[in-house]
């Protein structure tokens, strides 16, 4: 096993425990969500009733990384009974695009893009149902149990901290001039509540006592309330106000334009979470499982199909090599992602071809290891066909909501939990931010944006279609270690997400650091490809580098060629894992200290 990785002296944060025990364990992106998790495990809860628990609550707690409006892919591993191995299951958390959402609409609207911010990027909400049906199949708590923290601190208040006071601060109050209902909450004296002042969403907590009312209305079983929840949200007040306010509100997106949005209560009640089978890989000796190529997640397979025909331990950890290595394989596979991804209902992605061993080893010998690739090189497809907008500047405006997630635009966030019962649950909730889409006054939240990320080529395998699911960043991950450890991680981040976190996987499974040190060992991710987020810029040959790596390693990487930029030191991404011992059944949480707030919790 690799010695502990240790900050440096001039880091803003010491190394934290690898916290154990074996009763259950929470990770969250807040440190309130996380105990919104674990209090659901004391109530004899499943690890699913804590990871929804936990995401209802960060939707409340951090209204800037996701919210009801938004998306909540998630990945399950349920036990076998007996000692057997278990299953891995996938939840599509990813809404749909409406009905009127067409590409000939939106030329017609004089739109080479789908906007990055307003209401005309709406797909479906589905951090709601995907947890309610996560709860219908792997709970054991009453919705009503589950919704309390988020609605108590909705209702309320929690204390304001900083990294969200600084990004309000950021946008400024009067970004949201337009947006009266989220300018009251937010802004209530034309500044954002002072650090440690409670913060009370009280619109939004109506909505969830409407939800919980509608549960206790439908009497009987656990099942039938969560159920009855379900239809009135999809079906309900939820969806007739999200009719209403599409069809009568205007609001400004990046193009300058003030649009209707596109989602109607029929587009509501037409969609439903469903359970799907995970895409997998090996390496060595061990499985990763990831979502569909609905989300980027068989991306982070591409990369390990790659990087097994090197001797990375041989390497050393972020030495020159190391990292020029990872990168270049990252390129190699993001193409990819550029050009075959999409919705499987839609289009025929051929993971068999692009997960083969064969596959991998023709990608593989375009790795020159002396030189840094200049070039989007996917392994079949036109390269003209990289939906990219001219490199027009944005506003300070324009930008805070439609670049790509960063420390001071927005994000994600992320969950996992187990249980002494021996589950593990990935979840990462985003989407519905503050900052994109004005927040409905009846409901208490924005819709969110993800249809940005869809192509208006009808030739592209992502192209923007009613009732297609947009090609989602958003990634959680499972993995089962060669010696039969079960871990669930994953990281906010964007197109970063499966960089990050592919480095945590490969920081335990090739290096034997234990969770914590894998989270906090530094990190670095290229843009050389186009980002998923409006406008869809691409870097070629950048890399960008926590200034915890030493400056000798990132000269070796300039003098390759590669583009360095040498971040904070601790400034990439807010990896989170769980893992579980197969064998003392001993649980090990991790949580990144980057961004201040992300916490494990448990016993």
């Amino acid at each position: 096993m690799a010695p502990p990785v240790t900050p440096a002296a001039s880091a803003p944060f010491t190394c934290r425990p690898n916290l154990r025990g074996v009763f259950g364990m929470v990770t969250a992106g807040h440190y309130l969500a996380a105990m919104a998790g674990h209090a659901m495990l004391e109530r004899g809860g499943t690890a699913v009733d804590a990871a929804a628990a936990a995401g209802f609550a960060s939707s409340v707690v951090e209204p800037h990384l996701c919210g009801l409006g938004g998306e909540a892919p998630l990945l399950v591993y349920e036990p076998g009974g007996g000692g057997g191995a278990g299953t891995m299951h996938a939840v599509s958390g990813q809404g749909v695009a409406p009905a009127a959402a067409t590409i000939d609409s939106f030329r017609a609207a004089g739109l080479g893009i789908v906007p990055g911010n307003g209401l005309l990027p709406a797909t479906t909400p589905a951090i709601f149902d995907t947890l309610s049906l996560a709860l219908l199949r792997w709970g054991r708590l009453r919705l009503a149990d589950v919704l309390a923290p988020a609605r108590e601190w909705a209702a309320d208040g929690f204390p304001m901290y900083r990294s969200l006071r600084d990004f309000l601060a950021s946008l400024g109050a009067a970004s949201f001039d337009d947006w009266p209902a989220t300018r009251a909450v937010f802004f209530p004296a034309g500044e954002p509540v002072a650090v440690g002042t409670l913060l009370a969403q009280p619109d939004l907590a109506r909505t969830l006592d409407r939800l919980i009312q509608a549960e206790a209305r439908a009497g009987g079983s656990r099942e039938a309330g969560i159920e009855a929840a379900r239809r009135e949200f999809a079906t309900g007040f939820v969806a007739r106000e999200i009719d209403r306010f599409a069809r009568e509100t205007a609001a400004g997106d990046a193009t300058g334009v003030a649009r209707r949005g596109l989602l109607r209560a029929e587009d509501m009640a037409a969609w439903r979470a469903r359970v799907e089978t995970p895409v997998s890989a090996p390496f060595g000796g061990g499985v990763v499982f990831k979502c569909g190529p609905w989300t980027q997640g068989p991306v982070f397979l591409q990369q390990l199909a790659l990087l097994a025909g090197f001797d990375l331990r041989a390497m050393g950890h972020n030495s020159a090599d190391y990292v020029h290595t990872v990168i270049e394989c990252a390129k190699l596979a993001f193409a990819d992602r550029e050009f075959e991804y999409g919705d499987p209902d839609f289009t025929s992605v051929d993971l068999g071809r692009l997960l083969s061993a064969e596959y991998a080893a023709s990608r593989r010998a375009l790795v020159d290891p002396q030189a840094a690739s200049q070039v989007l090189r996917p392994g079949r497809g036109p390269h003209a066909r990289v939906t990219q907008a001219p490199g027009t500047s944005l506003g300070a405006a324009t930008a805070r909501a439609t670049s790509e997630p960063s420390a001071l635009s927005g994000d994600t966030t992320h969950v996992d939990a187990a249980d002494r019962f021996g589950a593990l649950v990935s979840l990462t909730p985003s989407g519905g931010w503050l900052q994109s889409s004005p927040r409905i006054p009846a409901l208490g939240f924005a819709l969110g944006t993800r249809g940005q990320m869809f192509s208006l080529d009808p030739a592209h395998p992502n192209a923007l279609a009613p009732g297609k699911r947009p090609r989602a960043t958003l990634t959680p991950s499972l993995a089962r270690m060669a010696d039969g450890t079960i871990v669930a991680f994953g990281t906010p981040g964007g197109d970063q997400q499966d960089q990050w976190t592919l480095q945590c996987f490969l920081n335990m499974a090739v290096f034997g650091m234990p969770p914590q040190e894998a989270v906090e060992a530094p990190t670095f991710h290229t843009t050389h490809f186009p980002s998923s987020f409006y406008p869809r810029r691409a870097e070629p040959g950048k890399v960008v580098v926590e200034a915890r790596v030493p400056a000798a390693v990132l000269d070796v990487l300039a003098a390759r060629g590669h583009l360095v930029e040498r971040a904070g030191p601790w400034a990439n991404g807010r990896v989170l894992a769980i893992a579980r011992d197969p064998r003392s059944g001993v649980l090990t949480a991790a949580a990144s200290p980057r961004k201040e707030t992300a916490y494990a919790v448990g016993r």
